[in-house]
């Protein structure tokens, strides 16, 4: 077996270890009739066994042959190799998103939180639409919280109203 492929199923059992961990832990959750507090948290986990199974087919089902014009894995124009500068913004972000969502509240801070985070993954040689990157984010983040404040009858913090 291929050291890439080693690499896959290690990934692949990893992920479903976790998985079944997490399923275990959510399955644990105390239920109620109709969608509850332990319901996301289940489907979460069944996805996420599956995405797992899925990996690990995926890795058996492939034939391990050399791409074309897909540089070494120690080649330093790598696409692989790890952006720092991407990673720590992200980070920062996500530390950032925890620190103001309670006093500033879900909807404002997933907008700010998704529109920042679609500049950052944007590629340097692709120009940031801003106008599209505010719309995506502040759909995403009103449709959000209104599924869960209607549908799963579930409060997230509304924020500003201390103010």
């Amino acid at each position: 077996m291929a050291i890439d492929k080693k690499k896959e199923v290690t990934v692949g059992v990893i992920m479903l270890g976790a998985a079944l961990g997490y399923l275990l832990i959510s399955l644990k959750l105390p239920n109620h009739t109709g969608i509850d507090a332990a319901f996301v948290p289940t489907l979460l986990a069944v996805m996420l066994c599956l995405l797992a199974v899925l990996q690990l087919i995926s890795v058996f089902r492939t034939e391990q042959a050399p791409a074309e014009g897909v540089p070494p894995a120690g080649d330093e124009d790598s696409p692989r190799r790890l952006d720092v500068a991407t990673l720590t913004k992200t980070l920062a972000l996500i530390l950032g998103y925890i620190a103001l969502l309670s006093p500033i509240g879900f909807p404002i801070m997933t907008a700010l939180y998704l529109y920042l985070q679609f500049i950052v993954l944007t590629p340097q040689e692709q120009k940031v639409t801003h106008v599209t990157y505010a719309v995506i984010a502040l759909v995403t983040s009103a449709a959000t919280y209104l599924l869960f404040r209607e549908a799963f009858d579930l409060l997230l913090p509304a924020g500003l109203t201390n103010f």
